[in-house]
């Protein structure tokens, strides 16, 4: 058969395919695992108000095809107000993780404890604490159903709920699951249903807080979702003292947990302080909160070595660090003879 172009190129074609195929066989790359396949459900497109630098490329496949998709990067977490305002950089012998500390002896008004005690900063759901001194002084009928609405929904911050819209429950079980789990939608119907409305139940917010001499506080609302609700830790000092002395809200405020019945469910629900489970904590009242601007939050009363103290810390980094600071004031107390030394921590320059 005479050898033509044709017929040459043919050949080399092949020579090259099987070359190209041995060389796969033994290639590392070979037996490299293979790409991890991301499922369309489990990806999101990125809006295109995400900035750029908060973007990510991931390898979306589908059959054969291959395609990139541009999914949001998680979110960083934003700072409290009172990291912002160089708060954290304020030392103290106890070493507490939160910005904002005070300890005062309840009978004596003896300040054991300060740090940055009139800084003001919005204190989250400490605010239903408020919401609950003005329900429960106004003697409402605590059997009255009340009914959650659409305006009982948080557009503030977006926060879930299990009480969805159309649930109905009595204004006491949402004045127990507002004070014992901070509940918001609970929080938000027992202002929205007050007489007068919800800004009378501001006003009277504000107006209470006048009159107990809060004079660094200012409420906007019943839930503590706004970052606009703010106090100082004096002021909340004053307001448990207050709250401490309603028989109702000492006891709802410290429920280990309570079930209400929803329509055909019974939902349980348990308190936001682990601490009211502790045998080694006498809890008279407490309450505890968090929004990213006021990082975690924590009012007590509480009896520790025979003496009724009232503890506040706001602003604490972590999760749990408000109890950690709640124990490690109550260590330093049992530790120390009858008459404790004041100690007062003001906001300085951290060694790192």
């Amino acid at each position: 058969m005479p050898i033509t172009l044709n017929s040459i190129f043919k050949q080399t074609l092949q020579v090259l395919g099987i070359l190209a195929f041995s060389s796969a066989l033994i290639s590392p790359a070979a037996h490299a695992a293979p790409p991890k396949v991301v499922k369309k459900s489990h990806v999101a497109k990125a809006s295109s108000k995400t900035p750029v630098n908060a973007r990510k490329r991931v390898t979306f496949v589908t059959g054969s095809k291959r395609r990139p998709v541009i999914v949001a990067a998680p979110a960083p977490a934003r700072p409290s107000f009172g990291q912002i305002a160089g708060l954290h950089s304020a030392q103290d012998p106890l070493d507490l993780k939160s910005s904002v500390a005070l300890v005062i002896d309840q009978d004596t008004q003896e300040v054991l404890f300060s740090k940055n005690d009139q800084a003001v900063l919005p204190i989250a759901s400490l605010t239903k604490l408020m919401t609950g001194v003005i329900i429960s002084g106004a003697h409402l009928p605590m059997d009255e159903i009340i009914t959650i609405t659409q305006d009982d929904v948080d557009t503030e911050k977006g926060s879930r709920s299990r009480l969805r819209v159309g649930s109905s429950l009595s204004r006491g079980e949402l004045l127990h699951l507002a004070l014992m789990s901070s509940e918001n939608r609970a929080a938000h119907a027992l202002g929205r249903t007050y007489p007068g409305g919800m800004a009378t139940f501001v006003n009277l917010m504000n107006a209470k807080a006048k009159l107990l001499g809060m004079k660094g506080t200012r409420y906007v609302e019943p839930t503590g979702l706004s970052s606009q609700n703010q106090s100082n830790a004096q002021d909340l000092a004053t307001l448990v003292n207050a709250a401490h002395g309603d028989p109702v809200l000492r006891e709802l405020s410290t429920s280990a947990g309570h079930q209400v019945e929803v329509g055909r469910q019974t939902l349980q629900y348990n308190n936001t302080n682990r601490l009211v489970k502790n045998p080694a904590w006498d809890i008279g009242l407490q309450k505890t909160g968090y929004i990213s601007e006021a990082g975690q939050c924590l009012v007590m009363q509480t009896k520790i070595a025979g003496r009724k103290l009232i503890m506040v810390f706001l602003d604490s980094a972590g999760k749990l660090s408000r109890l950690g600071d709640a124990e490690r004031v109550r260590r330093w107390v049992e530790s120390q003879p009858v008459t404790l030394p004041k100690i007062s921590a003001a906001a300085r320059p951290s060694n790192g």
